[in-house]
């Protein structure tokens, strides 16, 4: 089943988020590479595509999982989470209707 994986920025992390970047968006490449990655992106803080300092203020994530337990767990181990990146992590089951 599919899963929506929303994390929540804290306040002055995006040095900490630009450090992690690398090995967060491994494990997304990965999903990719498994056919379980549905969509992936960052949510700038402004309206903006670049939002520069502003930073972001999270990011989705719409991937495919055995169980909310697995997608919580997979969530909670993103390098994210582990560099304080997010305050807070939402995993809610997902389904697909567009396109």
């Amino acid at each position: 089943m599919w899963y929506a994986i929303e994390g929540y920025d804290g306040t002055g992390v995006l040095e900490r988020r630009l450090a992690a970047r690398p090995a967060h968006v491994a494990r997304l490449i990965a999903l990719r590479d498994e056919g379980r990655l549905l969509l992936a992106g960052p949510c700038p803080a402004i309206d903006a595509e670049d939002p520069g300092p502003a930073g972001f203020s999270g990011s989705i994530i719409v991937a495919e999982f055995d169980s909310l337990e697995a997608a919580r767990a997979w969530a909670e181990l993103d390098p994210y989470m582990e560099a304080g990146v997010y305050q807070r992590i939402d995993v809610r089951p997902f389904k697909p209707t567009l396109p």
